[in-house]
């Protein structure tokens, strides 16, 4: 198939009807060449001039100035002969200098030397017409030579004063014509050289444009010239052309509105036009692209990029600009949804950190601040803030948080009750929990009711619009939160429905922080309950006590301090994992148990043993009801201490030990037998461990809250403790106190429990001991040696009452008991105690004995007539106890015999 003929005139066809542009080229370039020459050689000649005049005008001088100062001249010009002295040297220094003469001559003008030895004696006229001959000059002159220049110096008398002859020198200037001559010929070949030049490099610029024109003849080049200039200055579409490396090479018109390019923009990087980002990067990329919308300025420009030149050539890229601005409002309608969504899940993220209501009011008001809001404003209810249930709507808030611009505390001060007057928007909006939108504060007259003179001040710091929302959560209205604008455009539609989402999203986390802070009273309240409020006074030991809830929420840790039988005291210390109602409730059932096993008088390793079980039983008995909130990682420590023998006796269970501190103030870790927690005990036995204690020693119970924490491990807390406690004498209310100050967590992520106790002894003289023998007949010996020992103590009231007591205890123990038999009675305090210890394991009971039984009332007199008596076993045998009120009335009188008590009851009762 025949190629199709291009419509475009042929490079030879367009030849013959015009030169071409090389020829063009060449024949400016053959005449620029010529002038060149022209002038180059006139230059040279005036430059040869000026430089041979100026050359001979300072080379004349120096001669002549050397000669006049020369050494002997003066003297030479005022001797009687100067020819004879001057001529000679002028001679030699006019062949030495290489100039044309050297004359000297009088102040008259008449020659002494010259080199025309003729002309000696002559008068030189140049100086009798010439003036200011007083100083050096230089002149030109024709003279017989040629052109010459002559350079006449006066020479002075010693006076520096009196003239007494000049020295001439000249140079002719007869080489000029010479030199240029001789220059003239290299000029033509230089001209000559580079019109040759200039022809190859025509040729070359004619081939090399003939390529890049492809062939094109000028008309076809003025087509497309006027196809360019169409394109740069009457299409309504931009223009770019990109370089390669990145450059502009070309922009149109409308590109340089679209892009508000500057002048100077072409030839310079892209990156240097002040373009968007996005934009500076796709055209800098070279990648192609298609109806891509970039901003720039005000304007929404689409932009597409296709690659120059695919076949290899130079790199670069074609770029069309349209303008879409009538894109940009729905484009920012996209912008705002994307940044209310973004602010929405901040808001979920930010808005109830913590379980505390105020907190997260704060950071509702934090979160709206600024990019909704200028100032934000949360009311609640006074029963939410205290963490009840919200009563509905009411007209009485309290302000809880606010945030924004700096007036916005002065005008809306935090903790104010505010109540809202029931025709303002605010009040309608919380009773029917529907959101208020007031766009112009300043023409809606409804919210000024609430206080004018406020309302006046909120304008004046230049509030101009609101928005009021409900905070409702469960359909119940706990509060409203208020958005204020003061340097945003005011409030829309469309942002109301955002605060709506807003503060359902925040109304949830106050609830949920509400709820909490009801449980957490609620918790706090029953520790509070379970824990005892005051310790018992006894005679056994001095103690203080504290006790330091966790931030997070009420724990389980307890304490409790008991007296017990025989001036005895128990101490206690537990702790039960997790916090809440569950574990505050767990906690006072495990107190419950301790006070109901200590009353059995059961030893500290007997009564672990009944409590592990316990609390097995408990945890079986919730897992099968699939509760899952059983009390497994509880813990305890207890400790009996007996004043008498200053003993003190300890278990644990998986609790940390027990601090003792010496009088002297040496302190102590004793080691106590390690049992697991309650309730994993599994059956096995527990341990106890036996300390002796001087008196004024400091026994320190805590829970693992005090050592322990994320800050510090439990080496670390012992040492701090031991450092604190090491100071003798000080109380144990001063102990708790340094404990707390040195110890206390700045993070405290759990409960802490600490009791000091200060060890006493009982005085001797208040101690009464006697071994009782295995026989009947003694029970009235040892009645006469305790009615002394009441005498003795001033208990001569409560003989009869003790007497009675001990022969019951004491026949008791002879007629069932075993060897060894002992009696002790002690005086502490306000009670007496009768104790009877005896060899056998077997337990008495109390029971109703018959009218026609001869015994078994003897335990039922001893119960009548004191306040309590019981029994605690030993390691070896029991011993039975009773005690009675020393102020107290008097329980037993000599006309109230056990027959008269007897009478009162009658068989048939029983």
């Amino acid at each position: 198939m025949a190629k199709p003929r291009s419509p475009l005139v042929s490079w030879s066809q367009f030849s013959r009807k015009a030169p071409t542009v090389a020829v063009q080229v060449f024949l400016l370039q053959l005449i620029i060449m010529v002038l060149f020459a022209v002038v180059a050689g006139g230059a040279l000649v005036l430059q040869a001039r000026n430089s041979v005049m100026e050359e001979a005008r300072r080379l004349s001088l120096v001669a002549a100035e050397t000669f006049a100062h020369a050494p002997g001249t003066r003297d030479a010009m005022k001797s009687d002969d100067p020819t004879a002295l001057l001529q000679p040297r002028a001679e030699e220094s006019r062949k030495e200098a290489g100039v044309d003469y050297v004359v000297t001559f009088d102040p008259q003008g008449f020659r002494w030397t010259h080199p025309d030895p003729e002309l000696i004696g002559k008068q030189v006229f140049a100086v009798r017409e010439g003036a200011a001959t007083d100083r050096p000059f230089t002149q030109t002159f024709e003279g017989s030579l040629g052109l010459s220049v002559d350079s006449t110096v006066p020479v002075y008398d010693a006076d520096r004063r009196t003239i007494i002859g000049f020295v001439s020198v000249g140079i002719t200037v007869d080489t000029l014509e010479q030199v240029v001559k001789g220059q003239l010929p290299q000029l033509l070949g230089i001209a000559g050289g580079a019109l040759v030049v200039a022809a190859g490099g025509t040729a070359l610029v004619s081939r090399r444009l003939r390529r890049q024109t492809h062939g094109l003849d000028p008309f076809e080049m003025t087509r497309m010239y006027e196809h360019h200039d169409a394109v740069l200055h009457a299409v309504r579409e931009g223009v770019l052309i990109v370089g390669g490396n990145g450059r502009l090479l070309l922009a149109n018109d409308e590109a340089r509105r679209l892009l508000d390019l500057p002048a100077d923009a072409e030839e310079r990087p892209v990156t240097t036009l002040g373009l968007e980002a996005g934009t500076v990067e796709l055209l800098a990329s070279g990648r192609a692209a298609t109806d891509e919308v970039h901003l720039a300025g005000d304007r929404l420009l689409a932009l597409n990029i296709r690659p120059v030149d695919p076949d290899g050539g130079q790199a670069g890229s074609v770029v069309t600009l349209r303008d879409t601005t009538e894109l940009r409002s729905l484009a920012g309608k996209a912008e705002v949804a994307r940044e209310r969504l973004w602010l929405l899940y901040e808001a979920g993220v930010r808005i109830g950190t913590t379980l505390n209501v105020v907190r997260t009011a704060q950071e509702l008001a934090e979160v709206a601040v600024p990019r909704f809001a200028d100032a934000t404003t949360v009311d609640l209810l006074d029963s939410v803030l205290r963490g009840e249930e919200s009563p509905g709507p009411s007209p009485e808030m309290r302000r809880a948080a606010v945030h924004g611009v700096e007036a916005a505390r002065s005008l809306f001060p935090v903790g104010e009750l505010i109540h809202f007057v029931a025709t303002t928007p605010v009040a309608l909006g919380a009773e029917r929990g529907h959101p208020v939108l007031e766009a112009d504060l300043t023409a809606s007259a409804g919210w000024r009711a609430q206080d004018p003179e406020r309302a006046q001040r909120v304008l004046e710091h230049g509030f101009h619009s609101r928005v009021t929302v409900p905070l409702r959560a469960r359909g119940m209205v706990l509060g409203m939160a208020g958005f204020w604008r003061s340097e945003q455009p005011p409030f829309d539609a469309d942002d109301l429905a955002f605060a709506e989402e807003l503060a359902a999203r925040a109304a949830v986390a106050i609830d949920n922080a509400r709820r909490y802070t009801r449980e957490h009273t609620l918790a706090e309240g029953l520790q509070r309950r379970l824990l005892p409020r005051v310790l018992p006074a006894q005679s056994a030991v001095e103690t203080a006590h504290r006790y330091l809830p966790a931030r997070d929420g009420v724990g389980g840790d307890w304490f409790d301090v008991i007296p017990l039988p025989g001036a005895r005291v128990a101490l206690v210390v537990g702790d039960v994992v997790g916090h809440g109602l569950h574990a505050a409730a767990t906690m006072g059932q495990l107190r419950t148990a301790v006070r109901t096993f200590s009353a059995m008088d059961l030893s500290p390793d007997e009564l672990l043993g009944h409590l592990d079980e316990l609390v097995a039983r408990i945890e079986s008995e919730e897992n099968a009801e699939s509760d899952g909130a059983g009390v497994t990682g509880a813990t305890c420590l207890y400790a009996i201490y007996d004043p008498v023998s200053g003993v003190c006796s300890l278990a644990r269970s998986g609790h940390p030990g027990p601090a003792l501190v010496r009088p002297d103030g040496t302190v102590e870790f004793p080691q106590v037998p390690v049992s697991p927690p309650l309730g994993l005990g599994g059956g096995l036995p527990f341990e106890s461990a036996e300390l002796t204690l001087s008196e004024g020693s400091r026994l320190v119970l805590y829970t693992d809250g005090l050592i322990e924490n994320r800050d510090r491990g439990i080496d670390t807390g012992l040492e701090m403790l031991s450092a604190v406690l090491a100071h003798p004498g000080s109380t144990p209310q001063d102990t708790c106190q340094a404990v707390f100050d040195a110890l206390m967590p700045a993070n405290q992520s759990d409960d802490i429990a600490l009791v000091v106790a200060r060890t006493l002894l009982l005085d001797p003289s208040r101690v009464a001991d006697w071994d009782v023998p295995d026989d009947p007949a003694a029970v009235a010996g040892i009645r006469s040696k305790v009615a002394h020992q009441l005498r003795s103590w001033g208990l001569e009231e409560m003989a009869f009452t003790t007497e009675l007591v001990i022969s019951e205890l004491v026949t008791n123990a002879i007629r069932y008991g075993l060897d060894p038999m002992r009696l002790r009675v002690l005086y502490d305090r306000d009670s007496l105690i009768c104790e009877v210890a005896d060899g056998s394991s077997t337990s008495p009971h109390l029971r109703r004995a018959a009218s026609t039984d001869e015994g078994g009332r003897g335990l039922f007199l001893v119960a009548q007539f004191a306040q309590r008596w019981g029994t605690r076993y030993m390691a070896r045998g029991k011993v039975i106890w009773a005690e009675q009120s020393v102020h107290g009335p008097a329980a037993g009188s000599e006309e109230a015999t056990a027959d008269a008590l007897l009478d009162q009851w009658d068989d048939a009762t029983w």
